[in-house]
């Protein structure tokens, strides 16, 4: 019954590595735009580790049938993602926008993108909290609405994360070690 929780979360695995900027390197003009992206990067790493972790004891689950331990294990993970990706929102705000064209605009959606994840996985944590552990049908059909939750809030603000790693910002901060790309478990896209 997790196995559709846990195919949500290869989408999420999908956004954090979006979030680590991926992308190639390249030469960069500005020392400026260096500067910014190692105030995000070297911030970066440990709550994108945060995230991998809370859905690498999600995926564990797969064949798991105790509701409460998935109950227990999935609440515990959602809070460690919220608060993640909280994190993560304050590190962009904080840095401020980046020195490129319409960086205030992509830092500001980025910003809300990040947020957004942070109380949509505070959301989920309720809602999990909530189900009834003692009826395995009703925690089962909570767990697909979750599931299709997750899917959903990932694709919603995948958009604004990769608007803030286009071009210049993303060759930047594909330079800085703490936004080097970290590998996710193959088992997350098992269903």
């Amino acid at each position: 019954m997790n196995k559709k929780l846990v195919a949500a979360l290869s989408g999420g695995a999908a956004l954090v590595l979006a979030l680590t900027g991926c992308g190639g390197g390249g030469d960069d003009k500005s020392k400026k735009l260096d500067e910014w992206a190692k105030s995000v990067c070297d911030q970066m790493q440990p709550q994108v580790k945060k995230i991998t972790d809370a859905n690498s004891a999600i995926v564990g689950l797969t064949n798991e049938e105790d509701s409460k331990k998935i109950q227990q294990t999935d609440s515990a993970a959602f809070q460690a993602s919220a608060d993640a990706y909280k994190a993560l929102a304050t590190s962009v705000d904080r840095a401020g926008a980046p020195p490129v064209k319409d960086g205030e605009t992509s830092q500001k959606n980025a910003v809300k993108a990040l947020n957004d994840l942070s109380g949509a996985y505070a959301g989920l944590k309720k809602r999990i909290d909530e189900l009834d552990t003692g009826d395995q049908a009703k925690f089962g059909e909570g767990l697909k609405g979750i599931a299709a939750d997750i899917s959903k809030l990932t694709s919603r603000s995948d958009e604004a994360l990769k608007k803030l790693q286009s071009g210049d910002v993303g060759k930047a901060m594909a330079k800085q070690p703490g936004c080097k790309r970290t590998s996710v478990s193959p088992s997350a896209t098992k269903q």
